[in-house]
């Protein structure tokens, strides 16, 4: 009854399944430990000593003492945690199994003692690590590279709570062969992907969207407006692509990694008392209260952007585990904001969903993903034909130009 390109199909369907709920039952349990160890150290210890939580020598003693303990899991872990963020994309090679612990333990305790990262990298190290180590060995004809698609697939689905995403960003990735059609390539990982949303959603509920005033019809004057404010994010992403590879340098010249944690602790725990609680952590429930908070001033939101941009590029420089999306959409969100509020004219949902769109493509140079972020954050139709737009100015801007990554020759 089926082709035999359907049976191929069908015969990829359940391991893609397996590995889709696999890499997001690894997520929703690292990110559960995360959150209870975020809620003793944030909460509960500083409530028995009787401290405010969001004192400013709170705030730089937790993020140093995490740094210091981020340093000590690199230095004495097998695969000394894992491969540095800062010197490898999204998506990368299959690191050995041995370092997989130690990079969990580095992960979970950056996340909940408020480095500005996100889980992203990490959990997509440790997803095809163990797909590709587990699976050549059941199903040895199946590549490496199969399986990593697989795994990043299933990663990407968890992560965001929705296949759409992994199509995107597959679909140009997966597009070399004119002998096989788009969709039987697309076919395996868009089921790992939409089996490791549907596991996350079973869960909890990844929440992006802002709600932002809705946004009428497009003008004309809203393409030029959209594509200043995309300008103005991607200057200051630009920015950290600057400063990254060389503060990577820099601190890389102490060597010891817990000397070297302990530093960019420190730092960050100084920006967090500069910006505030809102500025730590991944950012995902912090954009939140950006969005609904009714108090912040102009200068305020500049300060939650240019502080959180610069935390993003200390805890990367310094070897934190962590991945730099998530950080990226909150400066976008804060920036926006920013925008909107020195020029209420324009909307806020055109400053926000273009800053997030051009702080995301500097950080991931994915069109596809900007865009996806862009309107999920600020979920309005109306806006997708604008965002198409203003992408092709932002495209061209970034063309050429380096990477937000650190060069590997620093260390």
């Amino acid at each position: 009854m089926l082709h035999p390109r359907a049976r191929t199909m069908l015969l990829l369907a359940i391991p893609a399944l397996i590995i889709g709920i696999a890499s997001s039952l690894v997520l929703i349990v690292v990110m559960k430990v995360a959150s209870v160890l975020q809620t003793m150290l944030w909460t509960a210890i500083p409530a028995r000593l009787g401290i405010n939580f969001d004192s400013p020598m709170w705030i730089v003693v937790m993020l140093t003492l995490t740094g210091i303990a981020v340093g000590l899991v690199i230095r004495f872990s097998p695969g000394h945690a894992g491969p540095d963020p800062a010197l490898e994309p999204l998506i990368s090679a299959p690191v050995s199994p041995s370092a997989l612990p130690g990079l969990i333990i580095a992960l979970i305790i950056g996340l909940a003692g408020g480095v500005s990262l996100g889980p992203e990298h990490p959990i997509m190290a440790v997803n095809i690590a163990l797909a590709v180590f587990l699976g050549s060995r059941i199903l040895p004809r199946v590549g490496v590279l199969d399986w990593t698609i697989l795994a990043s697939a299933g990663t990407i689905g968890a992560l965001f709570g929705t296949p759409v995403a992994a199509a995107l960003i597959f679909s140009q990735t997966l597009s070399g062969n004119n002998d096989v059609p788009l969709w039987d390539r697309l076919f395996a990982p868009l089921m790992a992907a939409a089996a490791g949303a549907l596991t996350t959603s079973l869960f909890f509920h990844p929440h992006f969207s802002l709600s932002l005033p809705h946004y009428g019809q497009m003008q004309i004057a809203d393409i030029f407006s959209g594509a200043i404010v995309v300008a103005i994010a991607i200057a200051l992403g630009m920015v950290a692509v600057w400063c990254l590879p060389r503060l990577h340098r820099l601190m890389h010249k102490l060597k010891h990694p817990v000397l070297m944690l302990g530093v960019g602790g420190l730092i960050l725990g100084i920006l967090g008392a500069i910006g505030g609680p809102v500025t730590l952590f991944k950012g995902l429930d912090e954009m939140q209260q950006l969005a609904f908070s009714q108090v912040f001033s102009v200068s305020d939101y500049l300060l939650f952007a240019l502080v959180k941009l610069a935390a993003l590029v200390v805890a990367a420089a310094c070897g934190f585990r962590g991945g730099r999306i998530f950080p990226a959409v909150f400066i976008g969100v804060a920036l926006g904001l920013m925008l909107h509020e020195h020029v209420d004219a324009v909307p806020a949902a055109i400053t926000v969903s273009c800053s997030i769109l051009g702080l995301v493509l500097v950080v991931t140079r994915d069109a596809w993903l900007s865009l996806f972020m862009a309107a999920v954050v600020v979920p309005d139709a109306t806006l997708i034909p604008l965002l198409c737009i203003v992408m092709l100015p932002a495209w061209l801007l970034l063309a050429g130009k380096p990477m937000m990554m650190a060069w590997r020759n620093d260390k």
